[in-house]
């Protein structure tokens, strides 16, 4: 990764506002997930997400006391959105999650990053930066970007039982790259629990996350491998011919086939 583009991101007004006024507090905030995966890919930087050792409340207090604009709405979850500089970004609290069903979970906060890595869902996406450059990378997500694999963080099994989307999420991801590495262990855990996340998540959340392969820089590779269709496509079509859900059949798998033409 280019010294040049993390300095360039470092320095954007909006972000050393934010580092500024923690550092001040004599604490830390660092920019993670999707920023710093897409850095590295050299991919163009959308949204902005940050974890800091504060609790909410506290991140809160420091916001107002620095006359930065905000939104609570998810601080039951741990975020804040704040707009320094009138620019966005999400600053979430170091967490880990205890208890977690499904898409449901209590958190216990922590001070400790690489519990609050553990709680992401693949190696790349937790990966966190640092206002003095460095990138701290607790499970080869770096390596795994080059190698163009996805992985999960701990037992597969485990991740995706603590939440089905992230099945739906991997095959999205496999939309990153030109040539995805395929992990066999990875893809047989995915597919085994297809059908059990049908009843797990709803038509319309499962419609979302296929609407946004669609958008991904090489979105073939997450219906298809090798020209042959995935499992998955099929299984949530039928789904949703059974359910007569059409807005997830018109306006979304029946898509699919035009993107092979």
């Amino acid at each position: 990764m280019s010294i040049n583009k993390i300095n360039s991101l470092i320095d954007e007004e909006h972000i050393k506002t934010l580092f500024s006024i923690f550092k001040n507090q004599n604490t830390e905030i660092r920019l993670v997930g999707g920023s710093i995966r897409d850095l590295l890919m050299n991919r163009e930087i959308r949204d902005i997400d940050s974890a800091t050792e504060l609790e909410p409340n506290d991140v809160l207090d420091l916001l107002k006391k620095n006359n930065i604009e905000y939104d609570d709405y998810a601080i039951r979850y741990g975020s804040i959105i704040a707009y320094p500089n009138n620019k966005k970004i999400q600053i979430t609290s170091l967490r880990e999650d205890i208890n977690q069903l499904g898409r449901h979970t209590s958190v216990l906060y922590t001070k400790d990053w690489k519990k609050d890595a553990a709680r992401r869902d693949f190696t790349f996406n937790a990966l966190y930066l640092g206002e003095d450059c460095k990138l701290y990378d607790y499970y080869n997500g770096q390596q795994d970007l080059q190698e163009k694999v996805i992985k999960f963080i701990g037992e597969i099994e485990d991740r995706i039982k603590e939440d089905y989307l992230r099945i739906y999420r991997y095959f999205r991801f496999l939309g990153l790259f030109d040539l995805p590495l395929i992990d066999k262990k990875t893809q047989k855990f995915v597919e085994k629990y297809i059908h059990e996340s049908l009843s797990v998540l709803t038509n319309d959340v499962i419609r979302r996350e296929i609407l946004k392969m669609f958008n991904m820089p090489y979105p073939l590779n997450c219906f298809y491998r090798s020209n042959v269709k995935f499992k998955w496509v099929e299984i949530v079509k039928e789904h949703f011919i059974k359910t007569k859900y059409d807005l997830g059949l018109n306006k979304c798998l029946n898509k699919i086939d035009n993107i092979i033409n």
